[in-house]
């Protein structure tokens, strides 16, 4: 007879132990499914942001390139620019091919030593509605190069750079030399610009996955399986120039490790279940949330927060040296932007040193000059009545003649601004472009003042009077507005500068770096005018319904 605990522990097993590790069984096998397509989401969700952090670094690069060549071509503008390109160390570090001045007529007029490139062909297509011209890569000193052509006012600025160095620059250091990681750029023309590891594919780059796609603006990621395996592709555009930069890798290389764990589940049963529910919690907390926070950190990054990316976020090693990573490039392109802004505020002070040396000349020479021809003409009506109508009029046009050029002395060197503060200046300049504009020509142009007025630093009231000078400048030119309202307020810690009109508007930029894509020179110089006196610039429009320019400027104690 058989014991009866004996039967009593087979139907345990077969009715409760038996289906219950068949469950548990079913359930580890379908978290490791489920897993397994989390971790491949993951890993294409995280090369998609690379790939697009990647792309946004290259084109800051090229949009620094950009700016420097337009403040070459602005910079010479104030005189002979040769013997500042003849030692123009610093422009062959980002220029490796030269840069070349011409003007408007396409006429060679200076460049650096190392020069040696034909930018004839490129000159020809800089237009007023298209002043930002890249070439096709060519081959340059034996190394393949792209030209950038710049045009700003009468002159136009050539410079030739290596796309490789660029590329290599925010590639190299963020990728790695990993042998599973490709990564690639290539050109408008489908021609191979950067190449990092070896091409896990299809060594036809021009027809790769993603590459068209990110040709024609677009970004995203997509898998492909590749010799029994799975890759995961991600594309994004660079803008400016139309390239594609693309980011291929076996995503299991990632999530290896924990499938190789995962798989003796069966083995481990109820253990291991827990073991795969600290798994996932693991991933949650270790991966999910800090890629989220550092998704948060970029965002902020794109609208110039450079600060965003200093909180730290835990995670695993990937993501904390991605952060590092993101970091280190934020801490380049704030560099690079700081370089840029102290020789903008060079130029700006070279700007107001030329201007007040003109108005020097003007008031010394010229308004002296003019002065005595209407002396001389007085005479000359006195002495003979027979021409005195025709000397008369003569008067009349030397008159009107010389408060021109004081107008012209006034908009060159603001006395009011230096004599009296900005307050004075400011409502000097509504009411002369209220007086003199003929567009429209019932112009209404006020000025208010509240709080308790106090000077500021010259270099301050300078850069605020000049941003009131081209914001009513706008609104009579471009906006035709007829009522424009210009109010100064000072408060306890803050200045705050103010032109509204109710002219024509337009789709105002959303981001900075957009107002030279879109032609707005004029607000770009605005802004770097604020900038370079701590102040912060608002731009509010829209069309039909107006334009609101507005300066906060931190006041000191």
């Amino acid at each position: 007879m058989s014991n009866p605990w004996q039967r009593l522990t087979f139907q345990l097993f077969l009715f409760v132990v038996l289906p219950l590790t068949t469950l548990v069984i079913v359930l580890l096998l379908g978290s490791l499914t489920l897993h397994e397509q989390a971790m491949r989401m993951l890993v294409g969700e995280r090369n998609a942001r690379a790939a697009r952090a990647a792309a946004a670094a290259i084109t800051e690069q090229l949009n620094h390139r950009t700016q420097t060549l337009h403040s070459l071509a602005l910079y010479a503008q104030t005189g002979d620019i040769s013997p500042i390109l003849a030692e123009a160390d610093w422009l062959t570090a980002d220029f490796e091919g030269g840069v070349a001045l011409f003007n408007r007529q396409g006429d060679f007029l200076a460049a650096t030593p190392n020069v040696a490139f034909d930018a004839t062909p490129l000159l020809a297509q800089l237009t007023t509605q298209t002043p930002v011209i890249f070439s096709v890569p060519f081959t340059n000193t034996n190394a393949s190069q792209v030209l950038l052509a710049v045009r700003a006012d009468t002159y136009i600025a050539v410079g030739a750079f290596t796309p490789a160095t660029l590329a290599e620059r925010g590639l190299a250091e963020a990728f790695g030399t990993a042998s599973a990681t490709f990564v690639a750029v290539i050109a408008a023309d489908n021609q191979p610009l950067y190449t990092l590891g070896p091409l896990p594919t299809d060594s036809d780059l021009a027809h790769h996955t993603g590459v068209l796609e990110a040709q024609h603006g677009e970004s995203g990621v997509t898998y492909l399986p590749v010799a029994g395996d799975e890759h995961v592709v991600a594309y994004a555009p660079i803008a400016p120039v139309g390239w594609a930069l693309i980011i291929e890798e076996p995503w299991a290389m990632v999530d290896n490790p924990l499938l190789s764990r995962t798989q003796i589940a069966p083995l481990l049963l109820i253990p291991l279940l827990v073991f795969a529910l600290v798994v996932i919690g693991f991933g949650l907390r270790q991966i999910v949330q800090p890629l989220n926070t550092l998704e948060k950190q970029a965002q902020a990054l794109a609208w110039g927060d450079y600060t965003a990316l200093t909180a730290p976020i835990g995670g695993i090693a990937e993501i904390q040296r991605l952060q590092a990573e993101l970091r280190r490039m934020a801490e380049k392109v704030q560099s690079a932007q700081q370089n840029l802004r102290g020789y903008l505020n060079a130029i700006t002070a070279g700007q107001e040193e030329e201007r007040r040396r003109l108005a020097r000349e003007l008031h010394d020479g010229t308004v002296q000059a003019l002065v005595a021809l209407d002396q001389r003409l007085q005479l000359a009506q006195r002495a003979t009545p027979a021409a005195a109508e025709k000397l008369g009029e003569l008067r009349q046009m030397t008159t009107t003649l010389l408060e021109e050029v004081r107008r012209i002395i006034r908009a060159l060197r603001p006395i009011y601004l230096e004599d009296l503060g900005l307050l004075a200046a400011l409502e000097t300049l509504a009411r002369e472009l209220e007086q003199t504009a003929t567009i429209p020509a019932n112009l209404r142009v006020t000025f208010t003042q509240t709080g308790t007025p106090r000077r500021l630093t010259p270099a301050q009231e300078m850069a605020l009077y000049r941003i009131a000078q081209e914001a009513l400048t706008n609104s009579t030119r471009y906006a035709q507005a007829r009522t424009v309202q210009v109010t100064a307020a000072f408060s306890e810690r803050v200045f705050t500068l103010q032109v509204q009109d109710d002219g024509v508007g337009f789709n105002a930029p959303v981001r900075v770096s957009d107002l030279v894509q879109a032609g707005h020179y004029g607000l770009m110089g605005m802004h770097e005018r604020a900038e370079l006196i701590g102040a912060r610039l608002v731009i509010d429009s829209a069309p039909n319904n107006g334009t609101r320019i507005e300066v906060k400027l931190p006041l000191g104690e």
